[in-house]
């Protein structure tokens, strides 16, 4: 179990002294664990004695003990392919079979991982028309990125898609307002410039953040209003965005469902505006 969850379990248990340790712990997650104990008292006003007494409260043997934990973490969110393939179970027997069982686990811990207030929230700020929505990924999973804006677009208006080009962000930043909304995609290696960007969009009028990754957090988390973690873990040597998918096919469904009226209006202008084509069939 993760540390920022052991925190969530014993939430009810904390002193006023120790609820301001752990919301300077997760506000800076996991890097504020990695102060010496000393740095980390003074920084939360608090005492190493009741450093010690919040680590136990979790389950540590000490402080060394809970720091171990967090860098082991840190190397978990760092992971890549070939540290998958030498210490994950390979694929076996009938592989289109084995790999589907694993997705299919991935997508029913997704269910889990998702609350349906949390989902809820979600789907309103996406759906709020008053809201521009701005959506970007990383290197691979800037694909789901996409897909969601797709959809979204055929829906509602002011949706936009990043480029991947850093040098052409600035003039999105500089449409953003208090109001709207920037969905970051980031899973395991994370993207560095996509923290910075975060970073740059948090200051000024800043938009909610709302950030999908995995269990270990992109650094991205720092700013993020909404953190939606998805389990990714197959036990190959690829991440599964399974869960992802259907996540997010789960959110366009919703919002077109309860905005319906304006939805079908909008596609059915949509649709009459697309270039005549022998292409009648093509997907959406």
């Amino acid at each position: 179990m993760q540390v920022r969850e052991r925190i969530s379990g014993i939430e009810n248990e904390l002193t006023t002294a120790e609820r301001r340790l752990s919301t300077a712990l997760l506000l800076d997650y996991p890097f504020a664990g990695l102060d010496t104990i000393q740095a980390l008292a003074e920084k939360t006003q608090t005492s190493p004695p009741t450093i010690s007494r919040f680590v136990s409260k979790l389950g540590f043997g000490g402080y060394q003990d809970f720091q171990r934990h967090l860098i082991e973490e840190l190397k978990e969110g760092k992971r890549s392919p070939l540290d998958l393939h030498r210490s994950d179970r390979p694929l076996m027997g009938n592989v289109l079979e084995d790999f589907v069982t694993r997705a299919g686990r991935v997508v029913s811990e997704t269910a889990e991982s998702v609350t349906a207030a949390q989902f809820e929230r979600l789907t309103e700020m996406l759906a709020d028309p008053k809201r521009a929505i701005y959506v970007i990924g990383g290197r691979i999973s800037d694909a789901l990125a996409l897909y969601l804006s797709r959809h979204m677009r055929q829906m509602r208006a002011k949706v936009y898609h990043l480029p991947a080009d850093p040098e052409i962000w600035p003039e999105y930043l500089l449409r953003m307002k208090s109001r709207d909304v920037l969905f970051i995609v980031d899973f395991r290696r994370y993207q560095p410039n996509l923290c910075h960007l975060a970073r740059r969009a948090s200051e000024g009028p800043a938009p909610r953040i709302l950030l999908m990754t995995d269990k270990w957090l992109s650094p991205v988390s720092k700013y993020a209003s909404e953190v939606i973690a998805t389990p990714i873990d197959s036990g190959t040597v690829w991440d599964s965005y399974s869960g992802a998918l259907v996540l997010m096919e789960a959110m366009v469904t919703k919002i077109a469902e309860d905005t319906w009226d304006n939805t079908s209006r909008r596609i059915e202008a949509w649709d009459a505006m697309r270039l005549d084509s022998d292409d009648t069939d093509m997907d959406e």
